[in-house]
């Protein structure tokens, strides 16, 4: 079935629509548009609010953890009076006080290689804002054996790097980080956090718009004390054990 904007909707969006590369037909797309936002912490909170200000028809979100007090220098989704609360049903509460106009179905599983696949559902572009590599894979996985592009961002500190997946076209996660380092409490900047999940938000709205370079096989690395960004290409690992010659860890979907 078609999609039109209202009136409303060509108020509200107006100055992206008046884009040169954007028009009316790329504002229709978004709002047909499904995207699954695997985590509504530091980096899912700027990913689904822009997301969702964009007018990105709809948002899955997905997180089992709760609003703690030192979750909230990073995590702009939750305040204060959301302490204790699942951090998926308080993103979708504030994106709804953003968008009316955009559905938000927020998930409170757990990511397991059992239900991802349920969980994303008809999404056609998977963000990863997890802060751990184990779930990460499990996203990897079903991004190869689904062909779903996947957004990638990790953060620590000051830094952050983000890339563009989607194999076959590109490699894979597990291409460019093949093990996963130790699980750690790690340092984090709320701005750090803020910058790559705009970035996250931007190729994301990219992606479904067709408008603009990816960053397809690049990896790009921002450091955020310094204030220098930098770049470098990324090719498939041939014995990569999720997409190479030595594929077969992705669970069958």
């Amino acid at each position: 079935m078609a999609v039109y904007l209202t009136p409303e909707d060509k108020q509200r969006y107006h100055r992206q629509m008046i884009l040169p590369s954007w028009g009316v037909a790329a504002q229709e797309t978004l709002k047909e548009s499904c995207v699954f936002v695997a985590g509504a912490g530091g980096l899912g909170s700027p990913v689904a609010f822009y997301l969702a200000a964009a007018g990105v028809g709809t948002l899955r979100i997905c997180d089992s953890g709760e609003v703690e007090l030192s979750n909230l220098n990073r995590q702009i989704l939750h305040g204060e009076d959301r302490i204790g609360e699942n951090k998926a049903l308080s993103a979708a509460k504030t994106l709804q006080a953003i968008n009316p106009g955009v559905q938000v179905v927020p998930l409170t599983d757990t990511i397991t290689g059992e239900n991802v696949g349920s969980l994303i559902g008809d999404a056609r572009l998977l963000i990863d804002c997890l802060d751990n590599f184990e779930t990460r894979y499990i996203l990897n996985d079903h991004a190869v054996l689904s062909g779903l592009p996947l957004v990638h961002a990790g953060v620590n500190g000051f830094c952050g790097q983000i890339a563009f997946i989607h194999p076959p076209q590109t490699a894979c996660l597990a291409c460019l980080v093949a093990e996963a380092p130790p699980p750690e409490i790690f340092p984090i900047l709320g701005a750090t956090a803020g910058t790559l999940g705009c970035l996250e938000a931007l190729e994301a709205l990219k992606y479904l718009t067709g408008r603009g370079e990816l960053l397809a096989g690049r990896l790009l690395f921002f450091d955020g004390e310094t204030m220098q960004i930098q770049e470098v290409g990324f090719d498939k690992d041939p014995e990569c054990r999720v997409c190479g010659s030595k594929g077969g860890s992705a669970r069958s979907i």
